[in-house]
């Protein structure tokens, strides 16, 4: 039986308690905390100076490294040369992952029918059609995709969320473990640069 008096003594801890359950066992509170966070401006993803994209290191061998659609469709990194590549590992049960969503899809629709640029959400647990139901829910119109090949541990090392962008010549010119707000301004300037740059 419930003690009303030991509650009310105990109100502010009892408080305490139910929100630290709340973060622990439910991931959307807890990613719903996490976007609040960023609102404000915390977890901006720190993007590297025009100086360093231009003296960035050549790319590894993309070519083999594939993702495919809940449709078959197979896209391999190799053939995505000339344009500017966001790829983003994520699950449905990553409290990072989904505070993080609403600025992915912020950026997605800025750049979606700019043919410089692809987005590929790889679903990190290749649960498919779970990925695409929980998009469809949001509303949120990202393509998303699972591992269809090895992935070399240079561009994902088990961390969720990782957000690595490709430039045009398929160097790796940001590489993020953890949320962050990609929707802002200096990202999306980023982002740009990228598309700009003949490097």
């Amino acid at each position: 039986m419930i003690n009303i008096a030991f509650i009310k003594k105990h109100y502010f801890n009892t408080l305490l308690l139910c929100f630290v359950l709340l973060m622990v066992f439910v991931p959307s509170a807890k990613a719903f905390m996490l976007r609040g966070l960023m609102e404000i401006g915390l977890f901006k993803p720190g993007t590297p100076a025009t100086a360093a994209m231009r003296n960035a290191a050549p790319a590894a061998d993309l070519s083999g490294i594939r993702f495919k659609d809940l449709n078959g469709n197979v896209v391999d990194l190799g053939n995505l040369k000339g344009k500017v590549v966001f790829l983003n590992f994520w699950t449905t049960w990553c409290p990072p992952c989904l505070a993080e969503m609403p600025s992915i899809q912020k950026l997605y629709t800025q750049f979606k029918d700019d043919p410089d640029f692809v987005f590929l959400l790889v679903d990190a647990d290749s649960k498919l059609p779970e990925a695409q139901q929980f998009m469809q829910k949001k509303k949120y119109g990202m393509p998303v995709y699972e591992v269809a090949s090895n992935i070399p541990e240079q561009l994902f090392k088990g961390n969720l969320p990782t957000t690595i962008v490709f430039d045009k010549q398929g160097r790796i010119s940001f590489n993020e473990e953890g949320a962050a707000n990609y929707g802002h301004k200096k990202f999306i300037e980023f982002m740009l640069q990228l598309k700009s740059s003949q490097q």
